[in-house]
């Protein structure tokens, strides 16, 4: 217990560490390129750091998941500094799913400067993803 406990603690500083520097930079803002962890502890932090946050609602055992992933890592990479992506698994984290009344995934949410703009239900070929996401910047 007290294990899980620390690493809590520890991902929550990184993310502020990541966050804080998002907030502070303005001329260069610093590129994360790959999606970020997000938990019911850190949702609305991620999701009101500004401009768009795609988060895609996932679970392990999951097959249209896993062929999502890939897609939102690539797109993570190609629009480093755009919009930042992160990746919510529904199995450890049951509030926001319930908030956001998730009853099918993948879901993918798209916020725009805190407010959700968007859903995706379901796998999408990535030009499909792309487009529905990219729409927001």
């Amino acid at each position: 217990m007290e294990k899980d406990e620390e690493l809590e603690r520890i991902r929550r500083k990184k993310l502020e560490e990541m966050m804080k520097s998002l907030r502070t930079s303005k001329e260069a803002k610093p590129k994360i390129d790959k999606p970020i962890e997000v938990t019911d502890s850190n949702f609305y932090e991620v999701v009101k750091s500004g401009g768009l946050v795609v988060v895609d609602c996932w679970a392990a055992w999951c097959a249209p998941c896993r062929i999502v992933s890939p897609i939102i890592g690539e797109l993570a990479r190609e629009y480093a500094g755009k919009i930042l992506f992160g990746k919510l698994n529904v199995d450890l984290n049951r509030k926001i799913p319930m908030e956001y009344q998730i009853m099918s995934i993948p879901t993918i949410l798209i916020f725009k400067d805190g407010k959700l703009v968007d859903r995706i239900i379901g796998a999408r070929p990535r030009r499909a993803l792309e487009s529905a996401i990219t729409k927001y910047l």
